[in-house]
């Protein structure tokens, strides 16, 4: 976390010292605004939480089999949970198979599962 935003701070002193008409630094600037857009704490990646399912890439398929890239997304839900052992409430972002998972098993055993996966929740 700390590395990240050291290089946010580096970014940000490396854009004021750029003079507008230097072309130089273009594509070392590109690269750098690319690195940090990919390591911003702020932009999480829609992936649950317990179970670290995250996005899956594929085809669209047309009626004529032309293939174009797609990305199949999953369900995440921002969901409230009462742990009645801990006395708490716990909010997760997790998919709505796992939200099935949880009904079904309770949270208490779902937690301790990814708890024992190495999971900190």
């Amino acid at each position: 976390m700390l590395v990240k935003r050291i290089a946010a701070a580096v970014y940000l002193r490396f854009c004021t010292e750029i003079p507008d008409s230097t072309s130089v630094h273009k594509s070392s600037h590109r690269r750098i605004v690319h690195f940090l857009k990919r390591q911003t704490p702020g932009l999480m990646a829609r992936r649950d939480i317990l179970t670290g399912k995250g996005p899956v890439a594929g085809n669209h398929v047309s009626h004529a089999h032309n293939k174009a890239k797609r990305v199949f997304g999953i369900n995440i839900q921002k969901k409230r949970f009462y742990i009645p052992e801990e006395d708490r409430w716990i909010t997760l972002k997790v998919s709505a198979k796992t939200i099935k998972t949880i009904n079904k098993n309770g949270i208490s055993a779902v937690l301790k599962k990814a708890r024992a996966n190495g999971i900190n929740v």
